[in-house]
C-alpha cells in the first residue's frame, strides 16, 4: 500500500509560522512522524509540499494508477482552488483532508473546503495528531475495515 502525503502553501515554515495557531513543531518533524506512521503500519509513502497550486494538481495528477490513498493539507488552497477539488475527483484515488489549525473557529473564509468535497473524511484542530489519524482511518479504509 503507498500513500501519497500533501502539503500546501506556507506549510514549509512549520514552527516559524504563526505558532499560536500552528504550533512550534517544524515541518521537518511533520516529515519524520508521516514517515515513522506509515512505517509502522507498513505502507510506503511519498512527501510533497509545495506553495505552489499548480504543482499540487500536477502531483495528484500523477498519482493516478501509482498510489492508494492521498492524504493532502491544501492550506490556504483548502479555500480557493476548485483546480485542486477538480484533480482530487478526476483521478478518484481516496483522499482525506487534514488541517492543523481549527478552521471552523477561524475566519469565516476558512470555513469553506473545495478539497474537502472530494475527500472521504476531514481532520481539523488535532495539530499533528491529525495527520496520524488520517493516515490510520484511510488504512483500515482500503484494507476494508470499517474504520472509526
Amino acid at each position: 500500500m503507498k500513500f501519497l502525503i500533501i502539503n500546501g502553501p506556507n506549510l514549509n515554515l512549520l514552527g516559524l509560522r504563526e505558532p499560536a495557531i500552528y504550533g512550534d513543531k517544524t515541518y521537518e518533524a511533520l516529515c519524520r512522524l508521516l514517515w515513522d506512521t506509515c512505517r509502522d503500519l507498513g505502507i510506503d509513502c511519498e512527501l510533497f509540499q509545495s506553495n505552489h497550486e499548480g504543482a499540487i494538481v500536477d502531483k495528484i495528477q500523477a498519482a493516478y494508477g501509482s498510489v492508494d490513498g492521498i492524504v493532502i493539507n491544501p492550506a490556504a488552497y483548502t479555500h480557493t482552488s476548485v483546480a485542486i477539488l477538480d484533480a482530487l475527483k478526476a483521478v478518484a484515488i481516496p483522499a482525506v483532508e487534514v488541517h492543523i489549525s481549527d478552521v471552523d473557529a477561524r475566519e469565516p473564509f476558512r470555513q469553506i473546503s473545495y478539497a474537502g468535497m472530494a475527500c472521504l473524511k476531514t481532520y481539523k484542530g488535532l495539530g499533528f495528531d491529525g495527520y496520524v489519524q488520517a493516515i490510520r482511518w484511510l488504512h483500515a479504509y482500503l484494507k476494508g475495515e470499517n474504520p472509526q
